[in-house]
C-alpha cells in the first residue's frame, strides 16, 4: 500500500479519486479480517487516505479564493480603524 498525500489526490481527477476510494475500502475489508483482535498500522493508514479523499471532495474548489477574499476584507476593516484612531489621537 502506497501512502497518497493531499498533493497527490489533488492531481487525480474526480474519477480516479472515486475508483481509488473503492480500492481502498475493499483493501481495508481484506486488512481487517487478515488482523486478530488488535488493529493495525495498515488499517490505521488505509483509513487516513480515505479520509483525505472525503475531505478533499467535500471541499469547495474556490476555497482558497473565499479565504483571500476574507483577508482582504479583514485588511481593508484592520486599515480603517487604524485611520480613526490617529484621527482620534490628532484632535
Amino acid at each position: 500500500m502506497t501512502v497518497l498525500k493531499i498533493k497527490g489526490l489533488k492531481e487525480m481527477g474526480k474519477d480516479e479519486r472515486t475508483k481509488k476510494l473503492k480500492e481502498l475500502k475493499l483493501e481495508l475489508i481484506k486488512a481487517k479480517s487478515q488482523s486478530s483482535k488488535g488493529g493495525s498500522a495498515k488499517i490505521k493508514g488505509i483509513k487516513k487516505i480515505i479520509a483525505r479523499i472525503y475531505t478533499l471532495d467535500k471541499r469547495p474548489k474556490d476555497s482558497t479564493e473565499k479565504l483571500e477574499n476574507k483577508v482582504n476584507k479583514s485588511k481593508k476593516i484592520l486599515n480603517k480603524s487604524k485611520l480613526k484612531m490617529e484621527k482620534l489621537k490628532n484632535k
